[in-house]
Formats: C-alpha cells, sequence, structure tokens
C-alpha cells in the first residue's frame, strides 16, 4: 500500500507573518427587565426581613438591658437589708459582750471585797488567839 499523503504546508516568506484573524469584540451580557424586577422585589423582601430581624434583636436587647437593671437593683436592695440585718445583730452582740464583760467585773469586785472581808476576819481571829496567849503568859 502506498504511504498516506502528508498535509502541505505553506511556505511563508521570510519578512511576512502569516495572517491573523481579528477578534470580535464580545458583547456584555445584559440583565432582562423581567430578571431586574425580579432582583428587586428579592433584595426588598431580604431587606424588609433584616430589618424586622434588627428591630426584634433590638427590643429583645432592651428588654434584657431592663431586666438587667431591675435585677441588680433587687439585688442591691437586699444587700442593703441584709447589711442593715448584720449591722443589728453586731450591735447586739456588742452589747451583750459589753454587759458580760460588766458582770464579770463586778463579780470580780464583789470576790476581791469578800476576800479582803474573810481577810480581815482571819486577822482579827489570829489577833485574838495572839492576845489570849500574851494574857495567859502575863499571868503565869
Amino acid at each position: 500500500m502506498a504511504a498516506a499523503k502528508k498535509g502541505v504546508k505553506r511556505k511563508v516568506a521570510r519578512g511576512k507573518k502569516a495572517a491573523t484573524k481579528k477578534r470580535v469584540a464580545t458583547r456584555k451580557k445584559t440583565v432582562k427587565k423581567s430578571n431586574t424586577a425580579t432582583a428587586a422585589a428579592k433584595r426588598k423582601a431580604l431587606t424588609a426581613k433584616l430589618r424586622a430581624d434588627l428591630k426584634a434583636t433590638k427590643e429583645t436587647l432592651r428588654a434584657a438591658r431592663v431586666a438587667a437593671k431591675e435585677e441588680i437593683k433587687l439585688a442591691r436592695a437586699s444587700a442593703t437589708a441584709e447589711m442593715a440585718v448584720l449591722k443589728d445583730q453586731l450591735a447586739a452582740a456588742l452589747k451583750r459582750e459589753r454587759e458580760l464583760m460588766a458582770l464579770g467585773e463586778k463579780k470580780a469586785a464583789a470576790m476581791l471585797a469578800a476576800g479582803a472581808r474573810w481577810e480581815k476576819a482571819q486577822m482579827k481571829k489570829i489577833q485574838k488567839i495572839g492576845a489570849t496567849r500574851k494574857r495567859r503568859a502575863k499571868k503565869a
């Protein structure tokens, strides 16, 4: 069989370049009017939904802030009341302690006076015994 024919190449003269095809400028795609209206309607609906969500979020945050303020007020009032109760308890405890100290001092003074009386009585007894011995010694 005969060998397959090879394609013939055209020779280009040395100084010349092969002719190039001019590119046709591509047209920019334009959006149809119906798509524009649909997109605008969707955008408008999304904007309205986002605005409603934002408004609801703001209301929720406002309510939470008001509730937090109220809770802080209640906690502060509770703490103030508890401090007042503790101050009263402290004052009562200090008063009891002062009374107990006074009672203790009174008892100590009474015991000291009793000790002094007992000591005086003992000294009288000793002096009496001593005086009787002296008399006996003189008689004898």
